[in-house]
């Protein structure tokens, strides 16, 4: 578990740090524009790395489900080797989709312009701004959706139903109680994440509806891998104490 916390911990700050830095340059000047190049290196990585975070939660999930549903074969089941092989092709297939797509992104003809209505590039805006047919990357956004979206949801839904299973047989409450815990830091940052991406990337296009797609987007790329560290770190009783006696403190000065 620590293994795939510390490569999400890695990545999150990677992810933020794709997006923020220029967000936080245009706000402090009058023009807000960006080069192409640079669109195409922050869609590519901010691209990339969301790949790799969906692959990785749905690696994380079935290594919970060996935690709960396998624990005597735990060590057996997700041995180093295996860990390791996983983790590389989290981040070697969120790299070849992003590649993929970002180059067939780029390779549109645009006209007008080219003001991109949105604070990052991404994918979905980008497209409006093309003036030949789309169709083609459509298809592919929605097949690449397929794999690094849909496929770890079901896999996230496969193996969590086996462990509600196996923790509802549990006859004891500290038990049950242990064994949720476990998973719930897990399964918090799952229902935001992917949550979000899907409503961005499955829902109809629609003008009126481009705020509230900035404010998905905002919520997936910045707030939830800024808020991950605190989620599963609120597991950890010294971390709860901490922020038990900071509160207390600040009830008592008030």
């Amino acid at each position: 578990m620590y293994f795939f916390l510390s490569n999400l911990s890695f990545l999150d700050m990677c992810y933020t740090t794709s997006i923020v830095p220029q967000f936080l340059f245009n706000l402090s000047r009058v023009d807000k524009s960006i080069s192409s190049g640079e669109c195409m290196v922050q869609m590519y990585m901010s691209l990339a790395l969301g790949g790799v975070e969906c692959i990785l939660l749905g690696v994380m999930a079935f290594d919970r489900y060996a935690a709960v549903c396998r624990p005597l074969h735990y060590t057996v089941i997700m041995h180093p080797r295996l860990c390791a092989l996983m983790a590389s092709a989290s981040w070697i297939t969120g790299f070849a989709n992003s590649l993929l797509q970002t180059v067939l992104v780029f390779l549109l003809s645009r006209c007008g312009r080219n003001k991109l209505d949105h604070f990052f590039c991404e994918i979905p805006p980008f497209l409006k701004l093309a003036c030949v047919d789309t169709t083609m990357n459509v298809y592919v956004i929605f097949f690449a959706g397929v794999i690094m979206l849909l496929t770890p949801v079901a896999l996230i839904v496969f193996s969590y139903g086996w462990i509600v299973r196996a923790v509802l047989r549990i006859k004891s409450t500290a038990g049950q109680r242990k064994a949720f815990g476990t998973c719930g830091s897990h399964l918090t940052v799952v229902s935001l994440f992917f949550g979000t991406a899907i409503y961005v990337y499955y829902q109809p296009s629609s003008n009126d509806s481009q705020d509230q797609d900035k404010f998905m987007s905002l919520f997936y790329t910045v707030i939830i891998p800024m808020t991950n560290p605190l989620i599963y770190t609120l597991r950890n009783r010294d971390v709860k104490g901490a922020m038990k006696k900071a509160l207390c403190k600040d009830s008592d000065s008030r």
